[in-house]
């Protein structure tokens, strides 16, 4: 079966929609309010069945037959292995430096901090390894027999090699990584292979790396000289209402620079080199003759995290709504039948708390699940392959299945690419 850069229908597509999403969202919203948040994990399958049987690859659409017991069984797995280093690191070591042994607490904390990193390394590993073994096309799935404890000390000496030299060799140790991760995975009967070179990253990492330092020594310099000429002509008043020294308006401007800095510029600056990042990587991944490609440029990836925002923002405006219609309504509360002194308040403050409490989280709780949506649908509507794959030869996996999920990467829901 062929697939060529000049076909009209792309290799991978997502025919879903967020009016049939919506029931399933709010569905599993109920259910995991009336069970105290355990139901969540049985709800992401259905998410994920949902967005996998809509998904399509070639000709065939994909399956997804992950179980919600093997969600909580990894999660459960991960809280402990995970928890352990926190408590020892939160109440082990503060005992032993107030009884004097700084030193011993200095280590253990280190050796603690290293495992934490190790463990999540092994995490990422593993959450590709079961996502694609529990992703099923023409009933033939992916995986891997590698347990991803090497990768675990890859993730760390990796990572420590690229943010020693001032960090400039982050992107060697993302692509590194990447193409360490992938080149131990397989479907069905043939194994993926991924050749990325950080290379070509170089020149967008080291905008955003010199950006910082370029800007506030601009910034430096236009504030003083801005300073000089508003305490000469006296404007520092003029700006802030006529109470304001020419220091004060200086101080005040470099707040604002500095918070639309950390906030706006230097979070573009990075989308601007992660866009490039990921096509390089999946561009550089192959599965036997197949050739995958990621066309999102950094406008769609813009798109995407306004439209995020957007969500964010609207959930929050009506999760406060609730809270402003009652300070703004407080005085009619009089009109209020509240237990009168000496009877049972109880029952009518927990019911108001709670009916407060729902209105304000309801939406917010929402969000993910929607995010969940736009982030899989953006990923398979850019996802391509060019090439050619034999169906007959492709066939099923012999590699190990998990019997528990992605655990603490799960949790956090931390996507597997």
């Amino acid at each position: 079966m062929d697939t060529h850069p000049a076909d009209t229908q792309s290799a991978f597509g997502f025919s879903g929609s967020w009016r049939e999403f919506l029931p399933i969202a709010l569905s599993n919203l109920a259910l995991t309010i009336v069970t105290l948040g355990v139901y969540r994990f049985w709800g992401q399958v259905r998410e994920r069945k949902y967005l996998w049987s809509h998904s399509r690859f070639i000709d065939a659409p994909l399956d997804w037959t992950g179980t919600g017991t093997e969600l909580f069984v990894g999660f459960l797995m991960s809280a402990v292995l995970f928890g352990v280093p926190f408590f020892i690191i939160n109440f082990g070591v503060q005992a032993l430096a107030l009884q004097g042994y700084g030193e011993i607490a200095g280590l253990i904390t280190a050796a603690a901090f290293i495992l934490i990193y190790f463990l999540v390394g092994v995490a990422r590993f593993r959450a590709l390894r079961y996502r694609l073994s529990r992703t099923y096309w023409r009933g033939i799935r992916g995986g891997s027999d590698n347990p991803g404890i090497q990768y675990g000390w890859s993730y760390i000496w990796k990572n420590a090699v690229g943010w020693l030299p001032l960090g400039l060799l982050i992107p060697w140790s993302m692509v590194s990584l990447w193409n360490e991760r992938w080149k131990q995975m397989s479907f069905g009967s043939h194994q993926f292979d991924s050749t990325a070179d950080f290379g070509g990253l170089m020149k967008r990492f080291l905008l955003f790396y010199l950006s910082p330092i370029i800007f506030f020594v601009v910034v430096f310099i236009a504030l003083i000289v801005g300073g000089i000429g508003a305490a000469i002509l006296g404007i520092g008043g003029a700006v802030f209402g006529g109470g304001a020294e020419p220091a004060q308006w200086v101080i005040a401007s470099l707040i604002l620079i500095v918070v639309a800095t950390f906030y706006l510029i230097l979070p573009m600056i990075w989308l601007i080199f992660y866009a490039k990042f990921y096509r390089v990587v999946v561009g550089s991944l192959t599965l036997e003759k197949l050739q995958f490609s990621f066309s999102a440029s950094t406008q769609n990836w813009l798109l995407l995290f306004l439209g995020d925002f957007a969500i964010w923002f609207v959930a929050s405006v009506i999760s406060l709504t609730p809270i402003a219609l009652i300070v703004a309504a407080f005085g009619l509360l009089d009109g209020i039948e509240i237990p009168r002194a000496g009877e049972s308040t109880v029952a009518f403050e927990v019911a108001m708390t709670a009916g407060l409490l729902a209105l304000i989280m309801i939406p917010l709780t929402l969000v993910g699940p929607f995010l969940r949506y736009r982030h899989w649908a953006f990923f398979m509507r850019h996802m391509e392959a060019y090439g050619e794959i034999d169906v007959g030869s492709l066939t099923q996996s012999d590699t190990r299945v998990n019997k528990h999920g992605e655990g603490l990467l799960d949790a956090l829901d931390v996507g597997a690419f």
